[in-house]
């Protein structure tokens, strides 16, 4: 399993003797012939116990293959802006992006470790993705927006930016894409 710094500890304490891979933000860790990983920074905070605030490194994954490349961004906030540029900057464009668009509501709260689709839109045209996934929606109740706020909401984002729909699409729970 590949996975971020500390992420390893919480593994191997509910599965003794995981074979873990770890590595740092912008470590590229060999898959095998001509297949990478580079984790990438992502803006969220870490914790699953009270006293394991922050010990473990929250990141995206960006997978490079001989017939394209795909970044999942994870678990993140937009923030400034500031670490999508510079993953489009290091790495270049991706061919495809699973960008989250859910989960986002209060944004008192939520606004600092998850993106709204406004948001995800930023991202995409940050990071110059040719297609992407809207992910992170419409599976579990887990924050205050209503299960298709996000959808429709997103919708209404890539009309505003002027996104084609068929670049950037909601990902629907349990669905197939091809690209």
């Amino acid at each position: 399993m590949l996975m971020p710094l500390g992420n390893d500890t919480i593994v191997r304490a509910a599965v003794p003797g995981a074979n873990c891979i770890v590595g740092d933000w912008w470590d590229c860790l060999p898959l095998r012939a001509g297949v990478t990983i580079t984790l990438t920074p992502a803006n969220h905070w870490a914790n699953r116990w009270p006293n394991d605030v922050r010990m473990a490194l929250w990141a995206g994954h960006h997978l490079s293959t001989p017939v394209g490349s795909v970044w999942f961004a994870g678990d993140t906030a937009y923030g400034d802006g500031l670490i999508f540029r510079e993953i489009r900057k290091r790495l270049g464009p991706c061919d495809v992006a699973l960008i989250p668009i859910g989960a986002y509501k209060p944004r008192w709260f939520m606004a600092s470790q998850h993106v709204n689709p406004e948001e995800a839109v930023r991202i995409l045209r940050d990071v110059e993705a040719g297609e992407a996934l809207g992910i992170h929606w419409g599976t579990f109740q887990v924050t205050d927006e209503a299960r298709e706020e996000p959808r429709l909401m997103f919708a209404s984002s890539l009309s505003a930016a002027g996104i084609p729909p068929d670049r950037f699409i909601a990902a629907q729970p349990g669905e197939v894409y091809d690209f």
